[in-house]
């Protein structure tokens, strides 16, 4: 969400009857909280006697993890900004054949643009993926449900981001730009999912190896 604006202000605008933000800002948010989850890890790791040796890991995750977070909070108000040009060619005026051309036009360039938004959120939840697998696996084991939490807000972030790419391809005739994007986006997704649950593989493991003494 934009840096001046509330939690809860962001909250009632996205409860409002405003189109925008939508579901494109929510998937960007939820990478950025994934993002900071993975970040949180890594900053309960660094600094423990018992984490020595992975520090060094643990401080170059905790770079990468940052630098994503700052790109999901870019993209969500990029989101939105792609959403407006939408809306704003959808008015253009469309009574003569020559304006009804150029509206034509400026609709599919901007749908194709905004297409391209959730797109890269999908490619950094990738890299946001890995990060927990990372934490996860080297981080510090009390904090492994949040390494789990973060995978999940990332899988989100990168399941809303494919239904806006669908929505969006779904409005274009352009065969050669939909094929191309959807497959992208298909690809995407799979490896995604795929990353989500060799996480949650290894949180599952820490927790249920987690077990109070009887006595």
């Amino acid at each position: 969400m934009p840096a001046k604006v509330t939690l809860n202000g962001y909250l009632d605008e996205l409860a409002s009857s405003s189109p925008a933000p939508g579901g494109g800002s929510v998937a960007a948010l939820s990478g950025a909280l994934g993002a900071a989850l993975t970040a949180m890890v890594c900053r309960l790791t660094i600094g423990k006697k018992k984490y020595a040796s992975v520090e060094e890991e643990m401080k170059n995750v905790l770079r990468q993890a940052e630098k994503l977070r700052i790109r999901f909070v870019d993209l969500q108000e990029l989101d939105t900004a792609a959403f407006s040009k939408v809306m704003e060619a959808y008015s253009l005026p469309k009574e003569t054949d020559p304006q009804k051309a150029l509206r034509f036009s400026a609709v599919r360039e901007a749908i194709k643009e905004a297409t391209l938004v959730p797109l890269e959120v999908m490619k950094h939840c990738i890299d946001g993926l890995a990060l927990t697998r990372q934490v996860a696996s080297a981080g510090n084991d009390n904090s492994v449900s949040d390494a789990g939490v973060a995978a999940l807000m990332l899988h989100a972030a990168a399941e809303g981001a494919a239904l806006n790419v669908r929505i969006n391809l779904s409005t274009l005739n352009d065969t050669d730009f939909v094929g191309w994007k959807s497959g992208e986006m298909e690809s995407l997704l799979q490896t995604c999912r795929k990353m989500l649950t060799e996480t949650q593989g290894v949180v599952d493991g820490k927790i249920e190896g987690e077990k109070l003494p009887t006595k």
